[in-house]
């Protein structure tokens, strides 16, 4: 079945490719509506939109979920259930493509919550109180965003329909579609994982690995992205596109630090996803939704690259993920260490690979707006940041010492898992450019100051240079001052954000609900119901046992005063 559906899904990003050049040669746009059912005046009607957009992305998402179910073949090789687990990826793939494909905002709900379903299965995949806990937090934080697509749905009861493209443009200031328009925000914000919602993100890391590359790279979190790209018409110049840009500047700046905190290879993965969604969300703000769907489709490529190097990397450390155990890697899986270098340079943003070419121009953008400074320090410092913890990731994993046991048999790479990652290396490396000259048509010319131009590739070698002395010197291990160490779990928890999303709301429901049920249930309910009668009903069955049980004398005397009674009655 793995070879079934990577064949498919290959084939099928092929086809969307070609279909996607011509959509773009000839400036095409296709509405396709199927008429389900008519009754009377209701009809039911399935609609789909084909733009160069839609084409591409489907393209994206076909080819990172083939590699990923190719990449499974080998990494879940000791599943039972392989084929049910190759089902599950592969619903969730589907359940992406109907969220792309769609111009109506019911089918764009069936794939919300497709999407969310089934990552909630695949989060709970390996079925141990961790992956519970991460599913359900999951699962919750994204029910708050499938809440506000119903109420879009219900708002848009109003118009008439709810092929929300044809109200985008001239239904602007219209109050019904202002309160929309902060629906769909908060719903992609929940999806999106911006703060308040952070704290799922990192959690859903206890999915297999070839979930987490394909949930971080092209699905999940980049639906509330996509649509807000689609929305983008309407939601310009409203109060709530400039919270998201604060909003979405602070995860950036939030990630980033956390992700220098942390010790797990697959959250730093995660966080690193994090700042690069806020990144997305604060270039969306800013009114470029082209430029951050470039960014969205480069970033796809080496995340789930680096998603798939993290998972060799576990696979040898045996199943261990604290980057202090490892160490010196190159030697022992050199092709998988290549891989795992070039993605992350692409993270970083290094001359001539994928996500240089976006990157560079969001942040010139960035430097040729007209933002506030907080902002514009958001943005470069986040940048310094991917770097600093980029460098820390590679001098733990390549240079320093190997720390795990000394008598230990480090294994050479699996040719099928080499296979799928050269795919997205060589796509890693090419993307960038690939999109660049096929997205933006008209040449474009970015005029800065030489400091202004070059501001990149100093906080860049800043955040480079920091990571290399703070990874060398093993500063985090110092926690001997209690300030030290109060900041550093401050900083490493996300600005308690699992605390205040979820263990901080969740604790005083759950106390509360211990007393009820110690109280009331197991308590006065117990004493004046249940164990109370039946304790009443026993107690009077012994007496009435003990009563009928006893010798003949008691019976003889009962006999006689029923007697002495009827006698003074009918003397009465």
């Amino acid at each position: 079945m793995c070879y079934v559906s990577f064949f498919f899904l290959f084939v099928f990003s092929g086809m969307n490719f070609i279909f996607m050049m011509y959509f773009i040669m000839n400036n095409l746009v296709y509405f396709l509506e199927w008429e389900i059912i008519s009754l009377n005046s209701i009809s039911i009607v399935m609609s789909i939109l084909l733009d160069w957009m839609s084409l591409l992305f489907m393209m994206f998402v076909s080819l990172i979920s083939s590699v990923v179910i190719y990449y499974s073949k080998s990494y879940m090789s000791s599943e039972l259930n392989l084929n049910r687990f190759i089902i599950l990826v592969l619903l969730f793939v589907f359940s992406m493509i109907l969220l792309i494909i769609s111009p109506n905002i019911v089918s764009i709900f069936l794939g919300w919550d497709g999407l969310g379903l089934v990552s909630y299965c695949l989060v709970i995949y390996y079925q141990n109180m961790k992956s519970f806990n991460a599913g359900m937090l999951t699962a919750l934080s994204n029910r708050i965003g499938d809440v506000c697509i119903l109420m879009v749905i219900s708002w848009m009861m109003n118009y008439g329909g709810w092929n929300y493209i044809f109200y985008l443009s001239f239904m602007k200031n219209d109050k019904i579609m202002m309160t929309i328009s902060g629906m769909i925000i908060l719903a992609a914000m929940t999806k999106s994982a911006q703060i308040p919602f952070s704290s799922w993100l990192p959690a859903a890391m206890a999915a297999p690995t070839p979930v987490s590359a394909l949930v971080h790279s092209s699905t999940l979190v980049t639906a509330g992205v996509y649509l807000l790209i689609r929305f983008n018409l309407l939601l310009m110049n409203t109060i709530f596109i400039k919270i998201l840009l604060l909003l979405a500047g602070l995860t950036m700046f939030m990630a980033g630090i956390s992700a220098n905190y942390e010790f797990d290879l697959k959250k730093i993965i995660a966080l690193s996803t994090l700042s690069q969604l806020g990144l997305m969300m604060s270039v969306l703000s800013m009114g470029f939704p082209e430029l951050a769907f470039f960014h969205l489709l480069t970033h796809a490529m080496f995340k789930a690259l680096l998603f798939m190097c993290a998972g060799v990397v576990i696979h040898m450390m045996n199943d261990i993920q604290d980057i202090r155990y490892m160490g010196g890697i190159s030697f022992y899986i050199p092709l998988t260490s290549l891989c795992l270098n070039i993605s992350n340079l692409a993270l970083c943003g290094i001359p001539f690979l994928a996500g240089f070419y976006s990157k560079d121009m969001i942040l010139e953008m960035v430097s040729l707006s007209n933002l506030n400074f907080f902002i514009f320090f958001l943005y470069y410092i986040s940048t310094g940041l991917t770097m600093f913890y980029t460098i820390r990731l590679l001098m733990y994993l390549m240079i320093n010492d190997y720390n795990l046991m000394s008598i230990y048999n480090l294994f050479e790479e699996n040719y099928i898992m080499l296979k799928s990652m050269f795919m997205l290396l060589f796509m890693s490396v090419v993307s960038g450019s690939f999109l660049s000259w096929m997205i933006f048509s008209y040449p474009y010319m970015i005029y800065l100051p030489f400091n202004l131009k070059m501001m990149v590739i100093y906080v860049s070698i800043l955040g480079g240079v920091l990571g290399y002395f703070v990874s060398s010197m093993k500063i985090y291990s110092n926690n001997k001052l209690k300030m030290t160490y109060k900041l550093s779990s401050f900083l490493c928890l996300m600005w308690f954000m699992p605390n205040l999303s979820t263990y901080g709301v969740s604790y005083n429901f759950l106390s509360f609900s211990q007393k009820l049920l110690k109280n009331i249930d197991m308590g006065w309910s117990e004493f004046y119901s249940g164990q109370g009668m039946y304790n009443i009903l026993k107690n009077y069955s012994v007496f009435y046992y003990f009563y009928q049980m006893n010798n003949f004398k008691i019976y003889l005397f009962s006999f006689v005063l029923w007697i002495m009674i009827f006698l003074m009655m009918l003397m009465i």
